[in-house]
């Protein structure tokens, strides 16, 4: 039942937060606008959703584009602006996926999405993590995220989708929001987290061998 009406319960709660966080997203908005004026303020990129569809997801842009004299991109932490710093911090980056819910290709909670480029490394039984929609928030980002291995993320991926209820959803908010407030398991350098999944899995195979 409850997989019945969670799409319709995700819109009508992101019509209801979009009322109270866009403002926040303005003045976050602004915040970018003065320190790089040349970039946007979100940043787009390509994601797999529900069934493998890829979609565009939204964050607000936290780091510039600033280059060496060859041309290369600086470090993440180089790039960082100042007030992506705190943006990142509280997870404020993540609130413009408001959007993907209201267009029904993310929900507020549920495996989150990843790069289209990792879906020739999945083995059958982590594909089933593409069988609801992705979400803002999920099992694992609540139960250790970044301390996580893959394996350990995919499998919490897959135990919530066999326990997904609504009452399992309530507990993740909750959490969820806990999270946040303590700022705990936030990365401020993406430097800091786990392999990209295709170079993680590629050099696991080279090492069967």
């Amino acid at each position: 039942m409850y997989k019945t009406v969670k799409p319709l319960v995700d819109v009508i709660g992101a019509l209801i937060l979009f009322f109270f966080v866009w403002p926040i997203i303005l003045f976050c908005g602004i915040c970018i606008k003065l320190e790089d004026p040349s970039g946007p303020v979100f940043f787009l990129q390509k994601r797999v959703g529900k069934e493998e569809k890829i979609f565009h997801i939204y964050k607000l842009r936290t780091m510039n584009s600033n280059t060496d004299r060859k041309g290369t991109l600086l470090s993440d932490s180089e790039r960082m602006l100042h007030c992506g710093k705190w943006i990142r911090k509280l997870s404020l980056d993540e609130l413009p996926q408001i959007i993907n819910i209201l267009k029904g290709e993310m929900s507020f909670i549920g495996p989150r999405p990843l790069l289209p480029e990792y879906l020739a490394f999945y083995t059958e039984k982590e594909t089933k993590r593409h069988s609801v929609k992705p979400g803002i928030s999920g099992w694992a980002q609540i139960n250790g995220r970044n301390s996580l291995t893959w394996e350990e993320r995919f499998a919490l991926d897959l135990d919530y989708i066999d326990q997904l209820s609504f009452k399992l959803d309530t507990k993740i908010v909750l959490l969820t929001i806990k999270k946040v407030l303590s700022g705990s398991d936030v990365i401020e350098d993406e430097s800091e987290e786990l392999a990209d999944f295709d170079v993680y899995r590629m050099n696991q195979m080279r090492r069967s061998k």
